[in-house]
């Protein structure tokens, strides 16, 4: 039955670079973050319009495909994957998304010229995500086909620049789609990045508040008690700047001295490496990448390896007194889980009232 038969308005649409790039409905991408973004909240998230991307940085290759495959059965919508171009197993995860036809290819960290060129001669749409005005325009002078855009106030790996800062500059420096990220989470957001130049935008933590996001119901509850001041930011997980709430756990981070800090890392490296299946050559090999064009030691590299675990108790595990929860500051504004479904048809139509109103004047 359509909406429409059943008494509802139909959901509005708003046609930008962005839906006409990738062929979804609404110009709303949601990100692929680590443990969260699974086959379940990407066809959900597809089905409602927008567009959907896996994170395949926490799975093995063959996870990958798996979860590909899954999406694929549960909808015909475009979807995305995420991965890192720096990852020794890269090529392999990128002829998965070739392979399986998946429309869009996103990348937490630049991608080189020749992998760019590769996706796009098969059809694959490129959008990478940049903290920098420099790094979108190296991209796109690569190839990319759009760049997701995240300022300061967006969660996990961040930057210093606020979006409303960083975004019309990024805007003005290249000719190709831009999808802004950092603090949006709702229809108002979403026009005042259209007013910036903007294709669309992209969320990360409210779609991670949804009924269809696999975190269990008391982390959640976690992120829905959250003020805006309890989101931070602390280089003591990895080394490098990561927004997430502020927690028990976190203050000890930030207590703790370099010896603890090591030994926790060492100790969530060997649980990454037995889940993943990596080998320990491999392991280092992506530690050299890390800290290429990096001012990382190698002790901060190691530090990193507890990322991937410590999210994992909270996302996966339900035991946010032994891990992180990845946040952006909006999780501070957010009082509620709607389906992806729900949240897209909300964004949309206060969309459209709040361009209504701008047009009356």
């Amino acid at each position: 039955m359509t909406e429409e038969a059943a008494g509802r308005p139909a959901t509005p649409t708003l046609e930008t670079p962005l839906t006409q790039l990738v062929g979804v409905r609404h110009p709303i991408v949601q990100t692929g973050m680590g443990w969260v973004a699974g086959p379940r909240l990407v066809s959900a998230t597809a089905s409602a319009g927008a567009l959907g991307i896996l994170a395949s940085a926490t799975m093995t290759v063959e996870q990958l495909r798996s979860a590909v495959r899954e999406v694929k059965s549960r909808t015909d919508a475009p979807f995305g994957v995420n991965l890192r171009a720096d990852a020794g197993d890269a090529r392999d995860r990128v002829r998965i998304i070739v392979d399986e036809g998946v429309r869009v290819a996103s990348f937490a960290l630049a991608p080189s010229r020749e992998l760019i060129a590769e996706l796009k001669d098969a059809g694959v749409v490129v959008v990478p995500s940049i903290g920098a005005r420099r790094h979108a325009e190296k991209v796109a002078a690569w190839g990319a086909d759009a760049v997701i855009v995240q300022g300061g106030e967006g969660g996990g790996h961040t930057g210093e620049v606020a979006t409303t800062v960083l975004l019309p500059q990024v805007v003005d420096a290249v000719d190709i789609p831009v999808i802004a990220a950092g603090g949006f989470h709702d229809g108002r957001g979403l026009v005042a990045a259209l007013a910036y130049g903007a294709a669309g935008v992209a969320m990360g933590t409210r779609f991670l508040l949804t009924s269809d996001s696999t975190v269990p119901d008391a982390v959640k509850a976690r992120y829905l008690a959250a003020s805006v001041k309890d989101v931070t930011v602390t280089t003591r997980v990895d080394g490098l700047p990561h927004r997430m709430l502020r927690t028990d756990l976190v203050a000890a981070l930030e207590r703790s001295g370099r010896i603890a800090s090591l030994a926790r890392a060492v100790r969530h490296a060997a649980a990454f490496r037995k889940i993943s299946g990596m080998g320990w050559g491999r392991m280092a090999r992506d530690g050299l990448a890390m800290k290429h064009g990096k001012d990382l030691t190698w002790s901060q590299v190691l530090l990193a390896a507890n990322t991937p675990m410590m999210l994992k108790s909270a996302m996966v595990d339900g035991r946010p007194e032994l891990g992180v929860m990845a946040s952006g500051q909006v999780a501070g504004l957010i009082e509620d889980l709607p389906s992806c479904a729900e949240l897209v048809e909300r964004v949309m139509l206060e969309a459209d009232e709040v361009l209504g109103r701008l047009r009356m004047g």
